[in-house]
């Protein structure tokens, strides 16, 4: 399997508008990051996505994405969700509607934010999709994928593993029987938000420390803020087999 991070940025993005700081104006195209996605490619041609947010539509470009298979949302917060509208590029061209992984807080969000979804269409060309509120490992066409339960501060989100990998966003705590389901994965993704303590989000310190406890062969940190500091300081600062993901960046899994 191949992991493509699609955006490695917190809600704001990086450049954040108006700020002048030493990150947002560096020149390294490492510092550039849009909102936190991640695209994973089988070797049999299959497509998953992690969570469809704002940036949606150029990440796809940018990657010459011509199909998705299902997409896998951690929470309904916007920076994860607000692309939603653009998978009837994909309708159009797949003939089927988008299949959409959740839980039930998601679920009601999106039934909400976008009703005119799931109302009886009667206006072509609306975005098409079939949601599944997710709790236990499921299947999609043979690939086995586990939720994980973590929380964002007082909201539950999901993170996901699919074999080797697992990939956790947008978490500050994650309960000792969630860690067990991480036992003897090879790569671990996790947000890392900045240096400084976050109300909900780990902070660079905890998110080492969770890394540390899974003992991952390789560690890729995402949803990072502008505050975290520039890519290359950070990065010769991190422990051997961990990593400040950033946009485009492609792994072997």
């Amino acid at each position: 399997m191949k992991l493509t991070f699609l955006g490695t940025g917190t809600s704001q993005g990086v450049p954040v508008i108006a700020c002048q700081c030493r990150v947002c104006r560096s020149d390294d195209p490492r510092d550039k990051r849009l909102r936190t996605s991640a695209l994973l490619s089988t070797d049999d041609g299959r497509n998953f996505l992690f969570d469809i947010g704002p940036d949606f539509r150029q990440q796809m470009l940018r990657e010459d994405v011509d199909h998705l298979d299902a997409i896998l949302i951690t929470h309904p917060h916007r920076d994860h969700v607000g692309g939603l509208d653009d998978i009837r590029s994909f309708n159009y061209v797949q003939h089927k509607k988008m299949e959409l992984y959740m839980n039930s807080i998601t679920e009601q969000a999106l039934r909400r934010d976008y009703h005119y979804i799931f109302e009886p269409h009667i206006y072509p060309g609306l975005p098409e999709a079939n949601l599944h509120c997710v709790d236990d490992s499921f299947e999609i066409s043979g690939l086995d994928i586990v939720p994980i339960h973590v929380m964002h501060k007082d909201l539950p989100i999901l993170g996901y593993r699919l074999g080797p990998l697992a990939y956790i966003t947008d978490a500050n705590y994650i309960a000792p029987e969630e860690m067990l389901k991480l036992k003897g994965v090879k790569v671990l993704v996790l947000n890392a938000l900045r240096k400084e303590k976050h109300f909900s989000h780990f902070c660079l310190s905890e998110a080492l420390e969770v890394i540390a406890a899974v003992r991952p062969e390789r560690a890729y940190l995402t949803h990072i803020s502008h505050e975290m500091g520039l890519h290359a300081d950070v990065s010769a600062e991190l422990p051997e087999g961990v990593f400040l993901a950033y946009d485009g960046l492609k792994i072997n899994v």
